[in-house]
């Protein structure tokens, strides 16, 4: 039966991205989030991402930042949520949430060997450069809020009586052991995961207070309950999407390079959910089948970046506008810019 089908389908889609997603990748993603809620102090947020913060410094090292990390568009909801919440200016931090999952390294070698070295430098220059205006534009068109929020940033801090002052090479480390947890956990490189969740273990006996370490468990949790429930119920309608959209129908309207293919390739990339690196596999088989390197290009800016779980826990994050602008924004410059593409390299 047809309904059956489709409930499988999405099921199949819950199951697989429990199995292969949450413990790697989701949930050293939660704690890495709690830990910049607790551990990073506001004022060096305020410094890099802040929405007063210089352009310059505050885009090129949020454009950036998704280099080291094999995250995928719903891995990177924790961790910008954690900065958004620590007073990270909107554009800053909606340049972080799309070059997250769209320029991590692993991806972009994995594009240039299996698609080809044009295709791949294509989606690293996009990425970084597709980030910063999306950034830089979502941050003008709220520019009175924005101002506001530069005056009034809140505040998110230890009590008095549990802070601990520490060196900051010990806070360096924890965060970089955190985020080596992330992408060798994410890898499969267990031996490696292991050693680094030890000397996690050591640096939290000898340098954290239990206070500490209290208020990291509910910060982490707290982000938890808010985005994983909304998080999984956009993985199951995602894969009944997929059950219903037939190959056939998307081959035939992803070939050529004209701008209805590379549209329907960019909204077809907001709407599914690529795990981290399976997007380029699944490209290469519809180039296979006749996609141009337009849409292929157009549905490697888009899909990695978006995905219906991503938008529906965004829109919690910061509300259904500027979530609409975010996606609007996504799917312009996709097309645009892989019909350019497609047709430049002809």
């Amino acid at each position: 039966m047809l309904f059956v089908d489709i409930l499988q389908s999405g099921w199949g889609a819950l199951l697989e991205y429990l199995s292969a997603h949450v413990l790697t990748c989701l949930v050293p993603a939660f704690f890495i989030a709690g830990a910049i809620a607790v551990f990073v102090s506001q004022p060096a947020v305020l410094k890099y991402f802040g929405a007063g913060a210089r352009k310059l410094l505050a885009y090129s090292v949020a454009s950036v930042s998704g280099a080291i990390l094999a995250v995928c568009s719903c891995t990177i909801l924790p961790l910008f949520a954690g900065i958004y919440r620590r007073g990270a200016g909107l554009g800053p931090a909606t340049t972080f949430l799309y070059s997250g999952p769209a320029i991590n390294i692993l991806a972009v070698v994995y594009s240039a060997r299996l698609l080809g070295f044009d295709l791949g430098l294509a989606r690293a220059i996009g990425a970084v450069v597709f980030s910063v205006v999306i950034g830089l534009i979502m941050a003008f068109l709220w520019r009175k809020e924005e101002a506001v929020k530069a005056n009034n940033p809140g505040e998110l801090a230890l009590p008095q009586e549990e802070e601990r002052a520490r060196p900051q090479a010990i806070n360096l480390l924890y965060f970089a052991i955190l985020v080596g947890i992330l992408v060798f956990g994410a890898a499969g490189k267990w031996l490696v995961t292991g050693i680094l969740l030890l000397v996690l273990g050591l640096i939290l006996y000898r340098w954290f207070e239990k206070g500490e370490l209290r208020f990291w468990m509910e910060q982490t949790w707290d982000l938890f309950k808010k985005i994983f429930p909304v998080l999984i119920a956009g993985v199951f309608v995602a894969g009944i999407i997929k059950a219903v959209l037939p190959q056939q129908i998307v081959e035939q309207w992803l070939g050529g390079n004209g701008l209805g293919a590379t549209f329907v390739a960019s909204i077809f990339g907001t709407l599914m959910y690529f795990s981290t690196l399976t997007e380029v596999p699944i490209i290469r088989a519809l180039m296979d089948l006749g996609m141009g390197k337009g849409p292929a290009l157009a549905l490697l800016l888009a899909g990695p970046a978006l995905s219906l779980p991503n938008m529906i826990v965004i829109a919690r994050i910061m509300g259904i506008r500027k979530t609409g602008v975010y996606v609007l924004l996504v799917v312009i410059m996709a097309t645009f810019t892989g019909m350019v593409f497609g047709n430049l390299i002809i």
